[in-house]
């Protein structure tokens, strides 16, 4: 489970589109569609007067997936392994819910991962049917996650891993934080056996950043791996969201 258990996903990108055709982000059918579909529920705690930076959620929310995809649980004969082949096989879906008070209390006693940020916190679990979400779950509000910087990021490190976004897309915090988590996703698959050690060893280390216009330009022509999204919310089918820069991957 450390990388693509199908062993058919490897790079998307804009040249790369038709020579994937089992990509798990592609907006045309695919065989991926035909297996039982599953989806990674995260919810992050917002509180109404104490809300996450933006830059910080969409970075823990990240994390979390690489977090979760690397938790001995999710591997080999873990409780967790079976139902990440299962979503793994199939669209790989994530939703981002919000939650707070009471709620984030009752989301954090189910079985699953809170992994946290500067002031962010995100709690990953594992993957669940599309119409099989626990209830306490299923009751959390989906819809109109919006966060915000107070103060516009720092600059990514220049030899660290970066999810760039495209500065073309408007999409909700918690539609980009979806999308990050599928970066870092791909980021993952794509690294060598040593590399992935190393990033999980530090504790997965990434920025999220919105790429300007011409820096977005050259990221979807340098064959890093790239999100095309399903288009199943907010925005078109095939949108390019999330280009995944790390050092590895540009050797």
């Amino acid at each position: 489970m450390g990388g693509d258990p199908a062993g058919r996903l490897g790079r998307v990108s804009d040249n790369d589109i038709p020579e994937s055709p089992g990509s798990p982000f592609r907006h045309e059918p695919t065989e991926r569609d035909e297996a039982p579909q599953f989806v990674l529920p995260l919810v992050v705690h917002i509180e109404k007067d104490d809300p996450p930076a933006r830059t910080d959620a969409l970075e823990t929310a990240a994390r979390a997936v690489l977090v979760m995809l690397t938790d001995e649980r999710s591997l080999g004969d873990g409780e967790w392994a079976e139902v990440m082949r299962l979503w793994q096989d199939a669209r790989i879906r994530k939703v981002v819910r919000r939650a707070r008070g009471g709620e984030w209390r009752r989301a954090a006693a189910l079985p699953g991962i809170t992994v946290t940020g500067d002031a962010a916190e995100v709690r990953v679990f594992p993957p669940v049917p599309l119409d099989g979400w626990p209830k306490e779950l299923a009751k959390l509000q989906v819809s109109g996650t919006e966060l915000d910087d107070p103060r516009p990021p720092a600059p990514a490190p220049a030899e660290g891993p970066v999810l760039w976004l495209s500065p073309d897309l408007d999409m909700s915090a918690g539609k980009a934080m979806a999308q990050a988590g599928h970066g870092a996703q791909l980021a993952w698959w794509d690294l060598p056996e040593g590399e992935r050690k190393a990033w999980q060893a530090a504790g997965f280390p990434l920025s999220v950043r919105t790429a300007g216009a011409a820096r977005w330009r050259e990221l979807t022509a340098s064959g890093l791996p790239t999100v095309r999204d399903a288009g199943f919310t907010e925005i078109a089918p095939g949108s390019c969201t999330v280009v995944a820069d790390h050092p590895a991957l540009r050797r």
